[in-house]
Protein backbone atom coordinates (compact mmCIF):
# COMPACT_ATOMS: atom_id res chain seq x y z
CA UNK A 1 0.00 0.00 0.00
CA UNK A 2 3.18 2.90 0.98
CA UNK A 3 4.80 1.38 -2.18
CA UNK A 4 1.48 2.39 -4.41
CA UNK A 5 1.24 6.04 -2.90
CA UNK A 6 4.99 6.68 -3.11
CA UNK A 7 4.60 5.42 -6.73
CA UNK A 8 2.00 7.48 -7.90
CA UNK A 9 3.34 10.41 -5.77
CA UNK A 10 6.61 10.22 -7.78
CA UNK A 11 4.72 9.74 -11.20
CA UNK A 12 2.58 13.06 -10.37
CA UNK A 13 5.96 15.08 -9.43
CA UNK A 14 7.45 13.86 -12.66
CA UNK A 15 4.28 14.71 -14.78
CA UNK A 16 4.28 18.09 -12.91
CA UNK A 17 7.91 18.75 -13.90
CA UNK A 18 7.51 18.29 -17.48
CA UNK A 19 4.66 20.64 -17.54
CA UNK A 20 6.57 23.41 -16.44
CA UNK A 21 9.70 22.56 -18.67
CA UNK A 22 7.55 22.22 -21.55
CA UNK A 23 5.47 25.63 -20.45
CA UNK A 24 9.15 27.18 -19.66
CA UNK A 25 10.36 26.37 -23.25
CA UNK A 26 7.40 27.45 -25.41
CA UNK A 27 7.65 30.73 -23.85
CA UNK A 28 11.57 31.18 -24.76
CA UNK A 29 10.07 30.07 -27.95
CA UNK A 30 6.95 32.55 -28.26
CA UNK A 31 9.44 35.24 -27.21
CA UNK A 32 12.30 34.63 -29.81
CA UNK A 33 9.73 34.09 -32.60
CA UNK A 34 7.63 37.39 -31.84
CA UNK A 35 11.18 39.51 -31.77
CA UNK A 36 12.41 38.03 -34.85
CA UNK A 37 8.44 39.15 -36.26
CA UNK A 38 8.62 42.81 -35.36
CA UNK A 39 12.35 43.62 -36.22
CA UNK A 40 11.25 47.07 -38.03
CA UNK A 41 13.65 48.68 -40.57
CA UNK A 42 15.86 51.46 -38.46
CA UNK A 43 17.19 52.86 -41.44
CA UNK A 44 14.46 53.39 -43.13
CA UNK A 45 12.50 54.86 -40.28
CA UNK A 46 15.33 57.47 -39.52
CA UNK A 47 15.81 58.18 -42.63
CA UNK A 48 11.75 59.33 -42.75
CA UNK A 49 12.71 60.84 -38.85
CA UNK A 50 15.79 62.82 -39.98
CA UNK A 51 14.42 63.98 -43.46
CA UNK A 52 13.96 67.59 -41.87
CA UNK A 53 17.15 68.19 -40.03
CA UNK A 54 19.75 70.61 -40.67
CA UNK A 55 22.22 67.89 -39.48
CA UNK A 56 20.58 64.39 -41.50
CA UNK A 57 23.95 62.43 -41.01
CA UNK A 58 24.10 62.88 -37.74
CA UNK A 59 20.45 62.62 -37.25
CA UNK A 60 20.36 59.59 -38.83
CA UNK A 61 23.27 58.00 -37.08
CA UNK A 62 22.10 59.04 -33.28
CA UNK A 63 18.84 57.40 -34.34
CA UNK A 64 19.75 54.15 -35.45
CA UNK A 65 21.63 53.73 -32.33
CA UNK A 66 18.49 54.48 -30.64
CA UNK A 67 16.60 51.79 -33.23
CA UNK A 68 18.70 49.32 -32.20
CA UNK A 69 18.49 49.22 -28.70
CA UNK A 70 14.26 50.10 -28.55
CA UNK A 71 13.59 48.76 -31.72
CA UNK A 72 11.32 51.61 -32.06
CA UNK A 73 11.16 55.19 -33.95
CA UNK A 74 8.56 57.68 -33.07
CA UNK A 75 6.66 58.91 -36.07
CA UNK A 76 6.92 62.00 -37.62
CA UNK A 77 10.07 64.07 -37.85
CA UNK A 78 9.78 65.45 -34.27
CA UNK A 79 7.76 64.82 -31.34
CA UNK A 80 5.75 62.02 -30.43
CA UNK A 81 8.18 60.35 -28.43
CA UNK A 82 5.55 59.05 -25.48
CA UNK A 83 4.82 56.94 -28.87
CA UNK A 84 8.62 54.72 -27.76
CA UNK A 85 8.87 55.29 -24.33
CA UNK A 86 12.39 53.47 -24.36
CA UNK A 87 13.43 55.42 -27.35
CA UNK A 88 12.61 58.96 -25.41
CA UNK A 89 14.20 57.52 -21.78
CA UNK A 90 17.59 57.40 -23.39
CA UNK A 91 20.21 60.16 -22.96
CA UNK A 92 23.45 61.16 -23.30
CA UNK A 93 26.03 61.59 -20.79
CA UNK A 94 25.45 65.40 -20.25
CA UNK A 95 21.86 64.54 -19.83
CA UNK A 96 20.25 65.52 -22.63
CA UNK A 97 18.23 63.62 -25.13
CA UNK A 98 20.13 61.00 -27.47
CA UNK A 99 17.58 60.02 -29.82
CA UNK A 100 16.27 62.96 -32.26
Amino acid sequence: MAFSKLLAASLLASLLFLHFVDAAHQSEHTQTQGSLLQQIDCNGSCVARCRLSSRPRLCQRACGTCCRRCNCVPPGTAGNQEKCPCYASLTTRGGKRKCP
